[in-house]
């Protein structure tokens, strides 16, 4: 199995400091193989995704905004970088990234990450992870944002056994016109012919999906609902099942010595490798 994990881990907002121990706990516990962050911080020599890799022996890619302004102006620094990045436990031998329309919203710096991951036996596996545009109003924005990740996507997939893993915050829920565009299975794809399918669809029927949960402070405090925004998508499973979702659970759902980790639960995916059982 290849354990993929997703999870925005709320920038340098809250007790950043001691969420980052949290954040750290909570990936050693997990031992994901690629994880895809979302919100992460830089400054200067430091990053947190960095870090991250040299406290769990992890390789890692990062891919900096380039309009952290509306961040950067949040917390009154205009030195802290906000970004995705990716954690491998094996190397990551490609990668790159595509900006994200912003439609008639202010220029945020959304966009995608790429990184191909070289897993044992010869596996190949084309990760990508995102963050969209947050505005509940934003749903045009984000449609045209899925569409360019859906291409971006196929662009880069290769041609390889695996099927692309897709993960992020996608501040959309399910049944968001967004998300069936993503998915290509209730509505027509962005890209004819390629579909992604949402993991969660595996869990067992009464697990608890949400990763905007009002159980967590962090979150209770704003007016949002309780719902699902966070993802990991898979493409049909290749030709001798490799990607088939074996098992789906959320993390980081809950405090870690009285810390809450994040504003955001992490969602873990098990997935099937071409040889039926563990990767390495």
């Amino acid at each position: 199995m290849i354990r993929v994990m997703t999870w925005n881990l709320w920038w340098r907002f809250g007790p950043w400091q001691e969420r980052s121990k949290a954040i750290l706990e909570t990936l050693r516990d997990e031992r994901p193989d690629v994880v895809g962050l979302q919100e992460v911080w830089g400054r200067g020599a430091d990053n947190q995704a960095g870090w991250l890799a040299n406290e769990l022996g992890m390789h890692w890619a990062w891919a900096p905004s380039p309009e952290p302004g509306r961040w950067q102006r949040r917390i009154d620094d205009p030195t802290v970088e906000v970004g995705n990045a990716v954690l491998s436990r094996w190397p990551i031998t490609e990668q790159d990234t595509a900006v994200l329309p912003a439609g008639e919203e202010e220029p945020d710096g959304q966009q995608a990450l790429y990184a191909r991951v070289a897993a044992p036996g010869g596996v190949t596996v084309p990760f990508f992870t995102t963050h969209l545009i947050s505005y509940p109003h934003a749903s045009a924005t984000r449609t045209a944002q899925v569409s360019a990740l859906a291409r971006f996507v196929h662009e880069r997939r290769g041609d390889g056994d695996f099927p692309p893993v897709v993960t992020g915050d996608f501040n959309a829920e399910p049944d968001s016109d967004e998300m069936r565009l993503l998915c290509g299975t209730k509505t027509a794809p962005a890209v004819r012919g390629q579909v992604l399918l949402d993991a969660w669809r595996y869990a067992h029927p009464t697990a608890v999906g949400a990763t905007w949960d009002l159980a967590n402070p962090y979150a209770a405090r704003t007016l949002e609902w309780h719902t699902r925004i966070d993802y990991v998508l898979v493409g049909p499973p290749g030709p001798v099942g490799e990607g088939h979702v074996r098992d789906v659970r959320r993390a980081g759902d809950g405090p870690v010595d009285g810390v809450w980790p994040s504003d955001h639960c992490a969602v873990v995916a098990d997935l099937a490798t071409e040889a039926g059982g563990p990767a390495g």
